[in-house]
């Protein structure tokens, strides 16, 4: 498969390593990054074309893959156009609407994806939706460029693209969090703060994989921990009463209201670009 990556930081990174690993073939790929100690880093690590600049190696890419950061997104699609043939392009620009990409590209073979931060592990998860102009098969190539560095969610609604963004996208940044709550609990309680970080991660790692490993529901599991009278009753009873699941679910609202927002910022923009030319 010919890929061609716009972008070359972390995400292209984990994209990249994961399709090694999957068994497929980097020498055939292309990245476009303009900072040239990045450029010789890629070519290094992964074996890829590395370019600084757009050119006629776009041209015989079957997937192009965008991975920058929103602000770029409007001026790299306008220089890579002239170059480009017709490839699926699977954007992973977070806020950037698949309207607003197939705007600018002038074509609807868009997948929009937002994968999140765990890819770099190839433990992600992403959410994609594919627009009108996909065919099946470049659907399933970017179905294997996406489950290269974990699971993939298929929608049918590019809405449910800022829940995702909310939940999956912004989700570690909430585990994190609460491990740094553990960790100091720990840490004031005596611990090291060595023995602190590994009392809270191991805790979180062990959790998770008994969840997703177990077909009970998640409220059943927190029971099975919960004895009546007991410790960790004590604890959760200070959640229920600091209403600490309710802040949470809102907390999670405005990361998506905020995903909708963004959004709704670029496509009035974009709106705006085409108007005025």
């Amino acid at each position: 498969m010919k890929v061609a990556f716009i972008g070359g930081g972390n995400m292209a990174h984990a994209m990249l390593g994961g399709m090694r690993a999957g068994g497929m073939v980097t020498a055939s790929m292309h990245v476009l990054e303009p900072d040239t100690v990045k450029c010789a880093d890629l070519a290094r690590d992964f074996g890829v074309a590395a370019h600084e600049h757009s050119g006629d190696w776009l041209q015989d890419a079957e997937v192009v893959v965008l991975a920058i950061k929103p602000q770029q997104a409007r001026e790299a699609v306008a220089g890579i156009i002239p170059y480009m043939g017709d490839p699926v392009v699977v954007s992973i620009v977070a806020g950037v609407q698949g309207r607003t990409l197939a705007r600018w590209l002038g074509h609807q073979r868009v997948v929009r994806a937002m994968p999140n931060t765990p890819a770099l592990i190839r433990a992600g998860i992403t959410g994609a939706v594919a627009l009108s102009g996909v065919s099946k098969s470049q659907h399933d190539k970017a179905d294997r460029i996406l489950r290269s560095v974990g699971e993939v969610l298929w929608l049918e609604d590019e809405s449910l693209l800022d829940p995702v963004t909310a939940i999956s996208g912004s989700g570690p940044a909430y585990v994190f969090f609460f491990i740094e709550a553990l960790q100091e609990a720990a840490h004031e309680m005596g611990f090291s703060a060595d023995q602190a970080r590994k009392l809270a991660v191991e805790t979180f790692a062990g959790a998770a994989r008994l969840a997703q490993q177990s077909d009970q529901p998640i409220a059943v599991l927190r029971e099975r921990v919960t004895s009546k009278g007991g410790t960790t009753a004590a604890a959760l009873a200070r959640f229920e009463r600091d209403d600490v699941r309710s802040r949470i679910v809102e907390a999670v609202r405005a990361a998506r209201d905020r995903a909708a927002e963004m959004g709704q910022q670029f496509d009035a923009e974009s709106g705006d670009d085409q108007r005025t030319r």
